[in-house]
């Protein structure tokens, strides 16, 4: 592939997407991470992209699609249902990782009288709990995501490969019975991590995600310990999840 194709399919991938990293456009491309920072090197040239560690984001983008306050607009009768529900599963005084999704943004604000230890991407959360002097909040590292609100990269990976937590609440883009799905590379990755470093695994997920199948997987349904959802959630699938072994709590 010539360096002008290589540059415009980066580029493209960036408007998708926004952020990406070095190791996922090497592989889209087929070309070395070398090769991929000095595409990255002429595009910021241009003023389309600004390189980042271990990555590149888009400058200027304009979609909101994936912008925290919009996506927290839907389903926000369900998602404070569930986010009350979430946090009354919490013992006091455990680790928690809480994951990025406005789902889970809920669920935090019902934690405080737990005291958690909180260990978390999101930069609403990261808000949240700025001024709260009971609790002790680790923040991961990692490159601003704005429109999600959220910490990505490899920084960010690391930081949760790297502890411990009682239970990490979860959330994700659609939950078919072939499995949980997100929509960002990025936010699997960190995901992934967060799943492994946890001995609980609670998905926070409204009934509107029930049957939606995101571009990427990021777990079988054996995975998460309890699945929270609203009342809507269609009770085929619910049935069917309960058969598999997992707890889901209808709130």
């Amino acid at each position: 592939m010539q360096a002008e194709e290589r540059q415009k399919r980066i580029e493209e991938h960036l408007v998708r997407m926004e952020f990406a990293s070095l190791e996922e456009l090497s592989e889209m491309v087929d070309a070395s991470v070398a090769t991929v920072r000095r595409d990255l090197g002429v595009l910021e040239g241009r003023g389309t992209v600004q390189r980042t560690h271990g990555g590149a984001k888009l400058l200027n983008p304009k979609s909101d699609e994936f912008a925290f306050q919009a996506r927290d607009t839907h389903q926000l009768e369900e998602k404070e249902i569930i986010g009350r529900a979430c946090a009354e599963l919490v013992e006091p005084n455990q680790t928690i990782i809480i994951d990025a999704g406005t789902t889970c943004f809920h669920a935090a604000r019902h934690l405080a009288a737990k005291t958690p230890q909180v260990f978390t991407n999101s930069l609403p959360v990261i808000n949240l709990f700025a001024t709260a002097n009971r609790l002790e909040v680790v923040v991961s590292g990692g490159v601003i995501y704005p429109r999600l609100g959220v910490l990505v990269g490899p920084l960010a990976v690391e930081a949760f490969s790297k502890v411990r937590a009682d239970v990490a609440i979860m959330s994700c883009g659609g939950l078919t019975l072939e499995g949980i799905t997100n929509s960002h590379g990025l936010l699997i990755d960190i995901q992934k991590a967060m799943i492994e470093a946890a001995r609980k695994i609670i998905f926070c997920i409204d009934s509107s995600k029930f049957g939606r199948q995101s571009i990427s997987k990021l777990c079988d349904l054996e995975v998460p310990d309890l699945i929270v959802t609203d009342k809507g959630a269609p009770s085929d699938v619910v049935r069917a999840l309960r058969k598999r072994g997992v707890e889901v709590v209808t709130a």
